[in-house]
């Protein structure tokens, strides 16, 4: 076998895995802000929002006659 071919393939192939690399530590991060921006959405206070929003007459009067 040709030695520079082997080399050329061999280069390319490097190539190949280190752009792959990248990407994939790309999609991790966008992975890992969409995650976190979940996560501090369903919080508490937000949930909490959300039901009253969606039933809002709910916990608005206590009836204290026994």
């Amino acid at each position: 076998m040709d030695v520079a071919l082997m080399s050329m393939a061999l280069s390319q192939v490097q190539l190949q895995e280190q752009a792959s690399l990248s990407v994939m530590k790309i999609a991790m991060n966008q992975a890992e802000g969409s995650a976190l921006f979940l996560n501090k959405l369903m919080g508490e206070d937000n949930v909490q929002a959300l039901q009253h929003a969606t039933q809002p007459h709910l916990g608005g009067n206590i009836d204290i006659k026994g």
